[in-house]
């Protein structure tokens, strides 16, 4: 069963919130799981592709990007256009690996406070648990942050279908953007739990509320 509470002071002990690391292919479900989970139990979620386009607003964050990257970056409104930086960082080739690790040295640590700052938010509430939905979790480090580690795993044909209808991806697009990730292998092994998501959400979510109520993750019914 995962500890429930630290010391942070020598008298005053403190509720830890346990944190579960969401993981999985791009149109594997994961973020869909993740907030399956947050209706049905008491939890949060964390989704650090959400907390990523925060921090591109952030001022601090936006120079240092103008400054690596050129002005070039900005909409007419002044904003970081995504579509931009998604061209200058997605590839293969030693130029785009180059962009990436720059985009990541400059946003990663403003991503990181704003977890740290969510899950000491949902502890004060007195959550069950935070789920931290993030697809390059363990890329980046925040696996240090997680007590637990979860694997959705879904077929590539229901993938690709997912993203085609969504965002319109090809497979090819599909693949650049996955280039930038660990392989889906890598990122299995690393996990300590494996949930299959080839049905309905609702079994998939199901699945991984059991296995969390086992481990002691979530306390309330």
């Amino acid at each position: 069963m995962i500890e429930n509470t630290v010391a942070t002071s020598p008298n005053v002990p403190r509720r830890r919130i346990p944190v579960v690391g969401i993981v999985g292919g791009i149109g594997s479900g994961k973020s869909a799981v993740a907030e399956w989970m947050a209706a049905h139990a008491k939890v949060t979620v964390l989704n650090a592709d959400k907390l990523g386009h925060e921090a591109l607003q952030a001022d601090s964050v936006k120079q240092a990007l103008c400054e690596q990257f050129g002005q070039s970056i900005l909409d007419a409104d002044g904003s970081i256009d995504r579509a931009t930086i998604a061209r200058l960082v997605f590839g293969e080739d030693a130029v785009h690996l180059a962009a990436r690790r720059q985009l990541e040295q400059i946003v990663h640590p403003e991503i990181g406070r704003r977890i740290a700052d969510g899950i000491e938010a949902a502890a004060a509430e007195g959550l069950d648990a935070v789920l931290l939905d993030a697809a390059i979790l363990l890329e980046t480090g925040w696996r240090t942050k997680c007590d637990l580690v979860v694997f959705i795993d879904t077929p590539d044909a229901v993938r690709l279908e997912r993203v085609h209808q969504r965002r319109g991806w090809t497979a090819e697009e599909l693949h650049r953007r996955e280039a930038s990730q660990w392989s889906l292998t890598d990122k299995r092994r690393e996990s300590d739990l494996v949930v299959e998501n080839d049905g309905e959400l609702e079994i998939a979510g199901s699945r991984l509320l059991q296995s969390l109520r086992q481990r002691g993750v979530i306390r309330h019914d």
